[in-house]
This record gives structure tokens, C-alpha cells and sequence, in this order.
């Protein structure tokens, strides 16, 4: 976002032999708040207004005291500063081994750890990985589980309502479902599938009869104009 230079209006304050003002940049259209010969700064703004701060590298703003308002209807703000940087790009890419053609992600907390995994499905080798969180930014090798041939996409959602997280995935080659029921350790049992539409390309969990049990939806690519509902009985 850009700002303007009627966005950068502010009064300049003398407290003290302490002042400070907001500058205005046209070249790059940013505002620099400024201060000198103290550690706290003064700005004076009117009751229901707001400070926005746009295209900072770093926001020096902390402990802010409010006081009653004046005659003039403005609010005197003390603010004492405190650099926190601020990051608005990532760092480069850490690659993690998973199957072949990963098609679809989900990311949840599988072994109630709560840090979040990942899972993966893997178009190309029939398979979904699981990565578990090391807590740390990183993530442990995979752990495969077979399912139907060629995984399309991926949800993990409690579906037995036992509070743990289970995989479901859309099988798009044999025209299935597989569920994948979680063991509660971090680990999944073997794929229960269930038949659908041809080429089952999405897969969607959630309680559409309202008997507080989820229910899968698919799309079927290869079966016009069609998706699949499956109540859980």
C-alpha cells in the first residue's frame, strides 16, 4: 500500500526541549515519524482518529498512555519507544521429500501436539505423506500410507468424532474415497474406501443433514454434472 501526503498529516510538538514531527517522502510515499533529544516522543492527534502505520520496516511503538482529553478537544499521547522489526517478505525455500507428483496439501495438527503437519497427496505414487511438526520450523521425514490410484485432493477432519484428526482423500484413477482413520499417535490406519463418481477430483467434509455427524462430498470430473454425498451413518 501507498500513502499519500495528505495521509501524513501530524502537528509538531515541543515538550521539554523534546520535538516531534512526522515527515512525508514524495520520492518513495512514505512517512517517518521523528523525534530528537529523548527517549519519549508527543504526538498530538483528535478523540476517534487513528494512527496508521503503512510501508514500515520497522514500527517503534509500545506502552501507549492516553490521557484526559483537552479544552481543544485533542488527546496528548505519550509514546515510549521500542523498535520491533517488522518482516514483509520469506526467507528461501526449505524442501522436505514427499511422493511422486504431490497434487493437494492440508495442514493440521495430528498428533495432538499442537503444532501444525503436513499432509500430502501424492498423485503419482498412489500414496499420502505425512510430515509431522518438530517444533522447531522443521518438519520430520515423511510416513507414507498407500490409498487408491492417483490422489486428487486432501482433507483432514475428525470424522469418527473421537478428537483426533483423520485423512480422507478423493482417489481420481479408482473412482473412490479412501478414509484414513487416525491412530492417535501420529499415525493412520489403513484407507476404508468407498465408491463414487468417476474421476473424483474434490473432496469436501462437513455435516449436511444436521445430526452432528460429518458427511463427504465429492466432485465428480468424470461423471457429468454430478457430486457424490455419503452420510455418516
Amino acid at each position: 500500500l501507498n500513502v499519500t501526503e495528505d495521509q501524513c498529516i501530524c502537528e509538531m510538538i515541543k515538550v521539554n526541549d523534546s520535538i516531534s514531527a512526522l515527515n512525508y517522502f514524495s520520492t518513495n510515499q512514505t512517512c517517518q515519524l521523528y523525534r530528537s533529544n529523548s527517549s519519549t516522543i508527543y504526538v498530538e492527534f483528535y478523540l476517534n482518529s487513528t494512527i496508521i502505520f503503512l510501508n514500515q520496516s520497522s514500527i517503534s511503538i509500545l506502552n501507549i498512555l492516553e490521557y484526559q482529553p483537552s479544552t481543544t478537544s485533542s488527546t496528548p499521547t505519550a509514546i515510549s519507544s521500542s523498535t520491533t522489526s517488522a518482516c514483509n517478505f520469506f526467507l528461501n525455500q526449505t524442501t522436505y521429500s514427499v511422493g511422486t507428483k504431490p497434487l493437494a496439501v492440508a495442514v493440521a495438527d495430528v498428533n495432538n501436539d499442537n503444532k501444525p503437519d503436513i499432509i500430502v497427496a501424492n498423485y503419482g505414487s498412489n500414496t499420502v505423506s505425512v510430515l509431522l511438526n518438530a517444533g522447531n520450523g522443521t518438519f520430520s521425514a515423511q510416513t507414507t500410507y498407500p490409498v487408491g490410484t492417483n490422489p486428487y485432493s486432501v482433507v483432514v477432519v475428525d470424522v469418527n468424532n473421537d478428537n483426533k484428526p483423520d485423512i480422507v482423500v478423493a482417489n481420481a484413477g479408482s473412482n473412490s474415497v479412501g478414509v484414513l482413520l487416525n491412530a492417535g499417535n501420529g499415525t493412520f490406519n489403513a484407507q476404508t474406501t468407498y465408491t463414487v463418481g468417476t474421476n473424483p477430483w474434490s473432496v469436501a467434509v462437513f455435516d449436511v443433514n444436521s445430526d452432528n455427524k460429518p458427511d463427504i462430498i465429492v466432485a465428480n470430473f468424470g461423471s457429468p454434472y454430478t457430486v457424490s454425498v455419503l452420510l455418516h451413518c
